[in-house]
């Protein structure tokens, strides 16, 4: 059976698509939207507003578009993410990367003075604040703003939310990037967010006031969330598996190898909310979608599909060969910003290792537990010892 009704936290039904190539064909087929507010009869009559869905789908942007609203929306942001523009960035990633470490190591040393053993959490010392850096200093967020920022990005993905939270973070949400345009607005910079302010005040018929919000929170949060778990996962991945950091160091591997494989074997995002079918869809197997019906994008699931990636589908293995996977989607809502989280995490991992190559795992692996989340799929928290 290449797709299940399942039901998801509030009591939400979707299809679940575990295979590859079945998950793959829904992802590009036009018969398939990302627009509840056209597509989904349960959203239009008002269910599910009171749950973790509503800042999800109750969003005007590029992620909750379809057809020509889609392309508008992913025009206005495409060209920030160009490989030129990207390549460009190169060294500010690198200068937050020596930051980072150089911090990291300072702590150890003054940690010393008092264990023997010390340790720091590199989810919250590196994996989570390089990219929130990078994607910060992108779109002109201050300083001051960006610990309210990381707070709402991680309940975004709390799929654990009451209801109660769930209506506080969305207002919470408006709040921070009413406060982001309203102050590019007065003091406007060289960074997207004074480009997207810049297209909603003088052509407004490109952007409303709603899309412009909704559109800084999808890519500051999309921006960032992914590259966390994507550093966070490959530490866990090699540490975890000495073998395949050994082919690495041995240069049997590279570090591109590293990426794809840990995109591939534990994505960042497991499984992404929500799709609609436009029409009935009948899938190669016989199984009927009907029109109206939810479909969840369960990446993590296609990603080790036995019949794409054969009988150790499910085994971390660097020297995998093919490459292909699910982890940025497929098709029209592929993930503009692919290329910058695997340049962030290209810079930040070997410099990670270099720096630290006795890096270990401070606890028990199976003592580590994942973010409360239904759809990323991350370590919590990720204690380590930099000096073995």
């Amino acid at each position: 059976m290449s797709a299940t009704l399942v039901e998801l936290p509030a009591g939400v039904h979707a299809w679940y698509v575990s295979e590859f190539e079945a998950l793959k064909q829904l992802l590009r087929d036009p018969r398939v939207s990302k627009d509840p507010r056209q597509h989904w009869p349960a959203w239009q009559r008002g269910e599910f507003r009171d749950s973790w869905l509503l800042t999800w789908l109750d969003r005007e942007n590029m992620l909750c578009s379809y057809g020509e609203d889609h392309k508008r929306l992913r025009k206005l942001v495409a060209p920030a993410f160009t490989g030129r523009r990207t390549a460009a960035m190169l060294p500010r990633v690198e200068r937050i990367t020596t930051e980072l470490l150089d911090a990291m190591e300072r702590k150890i040393e003054l940690a010393e003075v008092t264990t023997s053993a010390p340790h720091l959490e590199l989810r919250s010392s590196f994996a989570h604040p390089l990219p929130m850096n990078v994607i910060c200093e992108l779109f002109g967020v201050p300083e001051e703003q960006r610990p309210e920022m990381r707070r709402l990005m991680d309940l975004i993905m709390d799929t654990t939310l009451t209801a109660e939270q769930a209506a506080q973070t969305a207002v919470d949400m408006h709040a921070a990037f009413t406060a982001l345009a309203e102050a590019k607005r007065a003091e406007p910079g060289e960074d997207l967010t004074s480009v997207l302010v810049s297209a909603r005040d003088e052509e407004g018929d490109r952007l409303s006031e709603k899309e412009l919000l909704d559109t800084l929170l999808l890519m500051i949060g999309a921006g960032h969330e992914t590259t966390v778990n994507l550093i966070g996962n490959a530490v866990h991945a090699l540490l975890t598996h000495p073998e395949q950091l050994e082919l690495v160091r041995e240069g049997k591997a590279s570090w591109d190898d590293v990426i794809e494989e840990t995109l591939r074997w534990a994505p960042s995002i497991a499984n992404l909310p929500l799709r609609f079918a436009v029409e009935q869809i009948e899938l190669p197997d016989g199984t009927t979608i009907r029109q109206g019906d939810a479909i969840l994008s369960t990446i993590a699931s296609a990603n080790r599909d036995p019949d794409k990636y054969g009988e150790r589908a499910a085994e971390f293995d660097v020297r995998r060969p093919g490459g292909e996977h699910l982890a940025f989607g497929h098709g029209v809502h592929f993930c503009l910003g692919a290329p910058l989280a695997r340049m962030e995490a290209r810079t930040a991992l070997p410099a990670l290792f270099d720096r630290f190559p006795k890096l270990s795992l401070a606890v028990p692996a199976e003592e580590l537990a994942q973010v409360p989340s239904a759809i990323a799929f991350g370590y919590a928290k990720l204690p380590v010892r930099l000096l073995g």
